[in-house]
Order: structure tokens, then C-alpha cells, then sequence
């Protein structure tokens, strides 16, 4: 990979004008054509298998226009007045009649009609206009719920508070991330500023991180159109292309400067950190990629879907440190150290005067009592992992949302008329095809309607709604608690493994529970119960990587050990703070909300592919010092001195781009803010500047142990290459020898290639 990468890097650096103008073009034809496309994400969940998936088949065969439910937009009256008064109801009834011939609405339903009197609320106050959409959640725009949204004009205007629910509401109720992005891009240029001490040394990895950004994210919005892609996708892939995408050039610029510093001319630099620092983000890189797509394996299209997206913006963020960077260098030449600050021109002043580095120092007194490091390190860690024993997987609904929403006011208007089950109702789809019912009042029908809502926790049950055919009806059971209360999970279990098998033995037919709520039951389900496959399939594949890496068992066995004590610990303070409401204030609730069961798999895969970044960087610092030295403990010290400094930035310029989406609106989004942020935290300061020197003193050289027979087996790779370009530098270094002692080459004795530089 050296080679391949040193040519790559000397390529950039000799058509770099060229490699910079390709890059704009893609860039900039990417961004015109996804917003010409338009975003397209859905909330859409399928589940093969499941019992709310076999619901949703046979509405969506049988029953199409019950198959999504419906879309309620609710309307609320100034105090002391009611929806009925005589003021709202030509307002209302030219809101239906938009409704009815928007493309999109099978039918609306008012509440001041005879078939809406169950629409209002008791003192009638509160209205809603149900809507039956014949496009389904994967189906409906943004741009299409938006124009349903505006068709509610005429109620507005009239004085009523209005408000759309379903997926019609959460497709127009996405909160912006442009104030997280500007806040987590602020303190990486501070990080960078601070870290290279130069102006324009420190825009280079902002640049390559937003044009990375933008390509991803184009890609990711092109893609929602032709799959579903879940409503978070892009938010998620933002956080992790910024981060990686800045951390990656951050490692490229350092080594290049660092290169420049020791008196290697610039271009020959800019290909050697390609090659060097290139190499090891190419590696982390691969390792982030293959633990986001081993979410496959869950076999849950959501949580698939989600992987190979994240999957993408790393992809495209490795193609730019290791393509448009180089170029960009080559380009400033000289100039990189441009606009230096106060602090690094006194320390260039001063370059060269003997003071002992500070990681040096601190490596040093982690390798004097290794042992107590080790102990203070673990007790830290799993003191924070605690919480996570009581971890429960859950939902969301649209409770926690802010409350400016169009889904929050919708939801808390329709928990004040018809109580806060209303907003999750659970569709019960019947399957009839045995025996055709003759109708409605279908005794089977009406002995389960009423089974139903005699069970525990059930609020109310509509009267079942059959199909043309009589071969398929669907109930709807609201409950009496939350979408996201576990007293609705047990609920929706009580029904499928008790009420519902009673009701329906020998009666002909079957039934099973689907709607969203049940959906992400199933969800939750389905994670706990493949999350141990997902975890071993995502440490194995890393731990070979390692070991192809370092030629080493011990090493891969430590460190993905060290990684789940990590994410463990990043799991309990997520646990802390949202499910037991540990300083849920700070975060910007207002209460405790249930972890979307999706959002610790998915912060596993991808912390477990990021913890390998500064993993890589700082083993392989400390490979090259054994490798010279052998001896381990020195090894060891200087790897931590010379990565702690960059490890240190680079986790603190993640860390601030997965705070800053705290900010952001989305209860989800703040669960992985929080989580990932915590874990890089951790991971670049308890565990690689204290446990892994602890560890690996502790071990000493057992730590390098490799079977015989493994080595013959395993090729021998080189993530930085240091001996490939040590026998390039010996062969140049021969090659200018023989020239200056031999400088005229006899006739037909051909002259000796010797490497060159870009």
C-alpha cells in the first residue's frame, strides 16, 4: 500500500491544479443535482418478519386505504371558544375540500360531520381533520407534506391554532443542524489554530472536511431516492464526516509539517505524509467502513441503511485527505506557514532549546507505576459504565420534539383532547381470507373488539373496519399511556401473546398487531436479540485487521477489549443522562426520554470503527520505536510523546463536533451526540494516554508475541511503510555515492535508477 500511496501522493503534487479543478467539478455537480433532487428521507419502518410487518402486508394487499393509518391535523380554538362555532365552520369545511383534492389525501375526514363525532373533544375545543393519504411514509416528500401542510391556510386565518400529526407532521418537523455544524466547525478551528499556530495551515482540513461533507451528503440525498433512507441519515453522516474528515487531514498536515521541520524539501514531503499518515487513514478508514456495513448482519433494513450511509461520507473523507489534500499542499508550497500567530512564531524563535516535552513526562510517570494506571483507569471507566446495566432499548414519539413543531403541537393538542395514548395507536389487522366476514358487526369481529378493550392499559377500540371482500378488517386500539412508556411495549405484548390468541382460536382467522408503535417494539426486539452477533462480528474483523497491522495477537486482544470498556462507559452516561434524567436538563429536555433502541448498536459501530483511528495512530508510533529499539517500555514512551499531542487535538475537535449537535432539536440526535462525544473524550484521554501505556508496560514483550507458524501465514504489511522508505532512502543514498565517486558512465554500462522524488 506505501508505494501505491507515495505515487498517488507524488501524482497530486505534479497535477495538482488538475486534481483540484476534478475535485470541484464532482463537488459542485453533486451539490446541483441532490438539490435539484430535493431530500427524500422517510421514517418508514420494515421489519421482514415481524408481527407488525405482517400487519402492515396484509392492509397494504387487502385494505390499502387502512394500510398507513391516519394523519390527524389538529385545530384548536382560542380559549373560551369551540371548533363548532359558527366562525370555523366554512373555514373548515374549505380546509377538508382542499384536502380532499390534493393528490396525495385519499380522503379527509371533518369533525363537524357525522363520521368525524369522534374527532372532537369533549368540551370541543380541540378538532381534528383526519386525513387518509394514499402515498405511504416511504412514499410522501417533504415537498409534498409541506403543500398538505399550507392547504390548512384557510383555518389559520381564521383564528385556529393548526397543527399536523403523523408522518405528515414529522416530515415538516426535521430541526435544523446548521447552528451545530457552525458551532462544532468554530472550535475545530480553534483546535487547528492552536495545533499548527498558522492561519492557512489551519483551513486546509477545514476545507477538505466541508467539500468531503458536501460530496457525501449529495450522494446520501441522491440515494433517498431510489431506497429508503431514514430521516436521521443525513444528520448522523454530518457529525461523523466532519469529524473524521477534519481528523484525517489534521494527521496528514502534522506529519507534513513536522517532514517540512526536519529539513525534507516539500514536495518530497507532501508525498511521504500521503504515503505515511495517508496510510494509517486509509487503514482506520477501512476499519470504520467495515464496522458500519457489519450492521448488516441485524439484518434490519433502518439499521443497515444507516451503516452504509455513515459508510459513505467516511469513504468520500479518506478520498479527499488522500487526493484533494495533497493537491491543495502542493498549491501553498511555502505559504502553508502563512499568517502564522504570536505563539508559533516564539516558538520557532526558540526552536531547538532543550526543554523536556510534556507527553514525554507524562509517558514517563504512566510507565514508572503502570499498575496504578491500569487500576485508576479501569475503576474511571467502569464507574461511568454503570448506568448501563439498567439500559433499555425503547422509542421516541414526538413528546420530546421541540415544542415550535409541527408534530409537537400536534401531539400535545391531541394528548389534551383524547389522552397521550391517542398518539400511538396500534392497528389490529385481521386476517379473514378462511372465512369472508359479512360485515362490521361480524360477531368474531365484535367478540375480539370487545376482548381487546377489556385488557389492561387499553383507553379505547374502534369499531372494526372490514374490507370490500371481507377478508381483511383492522381495529384501532388506542392505548392509555405514551408511544414511548414501557407499559405500551408490555401492552402491545399482552395482546399478541395472551388477548389475541384466545380471541381468535377457532374462529377462522388471525390477527396480528402492527401500527409505528408496534413497529419499534419489533425494532427493539430484533436489535437485543442479533446485538451480540453484531458485536462479534465487528470485533473480529477488527481484531484481523490488528493483527495484519502490528503482527501481533496481543495487541487486537487488548485494545478491543479497551474499546468495549470504552463504549461501555460512553453507554452508562447515556443511560444517566436520558433514561434516568441525570442532568437531562443540560442536554435541553425538559424529562427523562426512552433510548431509541437503534442508537447504542449504531454508536457501537461506529465508536468501535473511530476508536481505531487514534488505536492505529498511536500503535503505530510505537511499533516503529520497538522495531528500533526493542525495548518496550521505551517503545511505549515514545509513542504516547510523540502522538499525545495530536491524538489530544484531533479527539478535541471530534469531541466538539458531536457536543455541538446537542443543540439540535432532535431528542435522537442528542443521544448520539452525547454517547459519541463522551466516547472519543474518554477514548483519547483514559484510554489511550493512560491505559494503553499502563497495559502495554505491564505486559512488556509479551505484548509482540506471534506464533511462528502465524508469521509464515499472515503477508507482512506495513500501514506507514517506514521500511519500505528506509531501503528507498538507503538506495538513494547508495545511488548519490556511486555518482559522486563514479560521475561518467562508460560507454554501454546503462546508469543505475535511482528512486526519485515527485
Amino acid at each position: 500500500m506505501t508505494p501505491l500511496l507515495y505515487g498517488l501522493g507524488g501524482f497530486c503534487v505534479r497535477r495538482r491544479w488538475i486534481v483540484v479543478g476534478v475535485w470541484v467539478v464532482i463537488v459542485a455537480t453533486l451539490a446541483i443535482w441532490a438539490r435539484a433532487a430535493g431530500p427524500n428521507t422517510t421514517d418508514n419502518l420494515t421489519l421482514p418478519g415481524s408481527d407488525s410487518q405482517q400487519a402492515t402486508d396484509l392492509l397494504t394487499a387487502r385494505f390499502p386505504q387502512q394500510a398507513n393509518g391516519t394523519n390527524p391535523v389538529v385545530l384548536t380554538a382560542p380559549a373560551g371558544k369551540k371548533v363548532t362555532d359558527d366562525a370555523y365552520q366554512q373555514p373548515i369545511a374549505d380546509a377538508v375540500a382542499a384536502f380532499k383534492t390534493d393528490p396525495d389525501v385519499r380522503d379527509a375526514t371533518s369533525p363537524l360531520s357525522q363520521a368525524g363525532a369522534s374527532l372532537l373533544s369533549q368540551d370541543q375545543r380541540i378538532g381534528v381533520i383526519a386525513l387518509n393519504l394514499r402515498a405511504a411514509p416511504s412514499d410522501l416528500t417533504t415537498d409534498d407534506a409541506q403543500r398538505i401542510v399550507d392547504e390548512a391556510g384557510p383555518l389559520t386565518k381564521a383564528g385556529l391554532a393548526v397543527a399536523a400529526g403523523g408522518y405528515v407532521g414529522q416530515k415538516v418537523s426535521k430541526p435544523e443542524t446548521h447552528s451545530s455544524e457552525a458551532v462544532g466547525l468554530s472550535m475545530a478551528v480553534l483546535v487547528l489554530l492552536l495545533t499548527f499556530g498558522t492561519v492557512v495551515a489551519m483551513g486546509l482540513p477545514i476545507v477538505t472536511a466541508l467539500l468531503g461533507l458536501v460530496s457525501g451528503l449529495s450522494i446520501i440525498t441522491l440515494i433517498s431516492h431510489v431506497a429508503d433512507v431514514p430521516t436521521v441519515a443525513p444528520t448522523l453522516a454530518t457529525m461523523i464526516g466532519l469529524g473524521v474528515g477534519i481528523d484525517y487531514a489534521l494527521f496528514i498536515v502534522t506529519r507534513h509539517q513536522e517532514q517540512r521541520r526536519s529539513g525534507l524539501a516539500t514536495r518530497e514531503s507532501i508525498a511521504r505524509a500521503t504515503a505515511t499518515s495517508g496510510g494509517a487513514v486509509v487503514f482506520a478508514g477501512t476499519t470504520v467502513i467495515v464496522a458500519l456495513l457489519s450492521l448488516a448482519v441485524v439484518g434490519i433494513p433502518l439499521v443497515t441503511t444507516l451503516g452504509y450511509t455513515a459508510a459513505i461520507v467516511v469513504l468520500v473523507a479518506m478520498a479527499a485527505a488522500t487526493t484533494l489534500l495533497p493537491a491543495l499542499l502542493a498549491i501553498l508550497g511555502d505559504r502553508i506557514d502563512a499568517l502564522a500567530l504570536p505563539h508559533r512564531r516564539r516558538a520557532d524563535a526558540t526552536a531547538g532549546a532543550a526543554r523536556p516535552h510534556g507527553w514525554e513526562r507524562w509517558a514517563e510517570g504512566v510507565a514508572r507505576r503502570p499498575a496504578v494506571g491500569t487500576l485508576a483507569a479501569l475503576a474511571l471507566l467502569i464507574t461511568l459504565a454503570i448506568p448501563a446495566l439498567t439500559l433499555y432499548l425503547g422509542q421516541q414519539d414526538n413528546g420530546a420534539l421541540p415544542t415550535d413543531t409541527q408534530a409537537r403541537r400536534a401531539y400535545d393538542g391531541m394528548t389534551a383532547a383524547f389522552g397521550v395514548g391517542s398518539n400511538g395507536p396500534l392497528l389490529v389487522a385481521v386476517d379473514l381470507s378462511a372465512k369472508p366476514a359479512t360485515g362490521a358487526d361480524d360477531a368474531r369481529l365484535a367478540a375480539l373488539s370487545k376482548d381487546i378493550g377489556s385488557t389492561k392499559d387499553v383507553a379505547s377500540v374502534s369499531p372494526p373496519s372490514v374490507n370490500g371482500d371481507g377478508t381483511a378488517a383492522v381495529l384501532t386500539v388506542t392505548p392509555k399511556t405514551a408511544p414511548s412508556d414501557q407499559a405500551t411495549e408490555q401492552l402491545v405484548r399482552r395482546l399478541r401473546e395472551t388477548t389475541i390468541p384466545a380471541a381468535t382460536k377457532d374462529q377462522q382467522m388471525t390477527a396480528d398487531v402492527g401500527g409505528t408503535t408496534a413497529g419499534y417494539v419489533d425494532l427493539a426486539d430484533e436489535i437485543s436479540g442479533r446485538l451480540v452477533l453484531t458485536i462479534a462480528v465487528v470485533v473480529g474483523l477488527s481484531f484481523l485487521l490488528l493483527v495484519l497491522a502490528f503482527r501481533s495477537l496481543v495487541i487486537p486482544l487488548t485494545a478491543g477489549i479497551m474499546n468495549l470498556i470504552s463504549i461501555g462507559a460512553a453507554f452508562g452516561v447515556v443511560t444517566a443522562v436520558f433514561e434516568k434524567g441525570w442532568g437531562v436538563g443540560i442536554v435541553g429536555l425538559d424529562d427523562s426520554v426512552a433510548i431509541v433502541s437503534y442508537v447504542p448498536l449504531m454508536m457501537f459501530a461506529i465508536l468501535f470503527g473511530l476508536s481505531m483511528d487514534y488505536e492505529v495512530f498511536l500503535m503505530t508510533h510505537i511499533k516503529e520505536a520497538w522495531e528500533r529499539t526493542h525495548d518496550n517500555r521505551q517503545a511505549v514512551i515514545d509513542g504516547v510523546a510523540h502522538t499525545g499531542r495530536v491524538i489530544t487535538s484531533a479527539a478535541l475537535i471530534m469531541v466538539s463536533v458531536f457536543f455541538a449537535f446537542i443543540l439540535n432539536g432532535d431528542p435522537t440526535v442528542k443521544q448520539f451526540g452525547v454517547g459519541m462525544g463522551v466516547a472519543v473524550a474518554v477514548d483519547a484521554t483514559v484510554v489511550r494516554c493512560l491505559l494503553v501505556p499502563s497495559v502495554m508496560t505491564l505486559l512488556g514483550k509479551a505484548n509482540w508475541w506471534f506464533p511462528s507458524w502465524l508469521d509464515r501465514v499472515v503477508p507482512d504489511f506495513s500501514i506507514e511503510g517506514a521500511e519500505w522508505f528506509r531501503q528507498r532512502d538507503r538506495e538513494a543514498a547508495a545511488g548519490a555515492v556511486a555518482e559522486t565517486a563514479s560521475p561518467v558512465v562508460p560507454v554501454g554500462v546503462a546508469e543505475k535508477s535511482v528512486p526519485k522524488s515527485p
